[in-house]
């Protein structure tokens, strides 16, 4: 997994507290989480936690976006 991947939320049943459906979350590596097909993203809270991959849709952002949202270059 490459540094700032995204997935947006199709599916909150269950985590509705944690998660919205429609926004877009940043993943975190998590090989282990992967290979039980879980992923690792910030949720609502602002910590990471684990979520079945199932509830997210991974996406790719342009390059200007993510560098205009996180301040860096890629």
């Amino acid at each position: 997994m490459k540094e700032h991947e995204f997935a947006i939320c199709v599916n909150n049943q269950g985590y509705e507290v944690s998660l919205e459906t429609r926004k877009l979350y940043e993943m975190l590596p998590d090989d282990d989480a992967e290979r039980h097909g879980q992923i690792r993203v910030i949720d609502e809270s602002g910590e990471d936690y684990l979520y079945p991959a199932v509830l997210f849709d991974c996406i790719v952002l342009p390059i200007q976006t993510i560098e205009r949202v996180f301040h860096v270059k890629v």
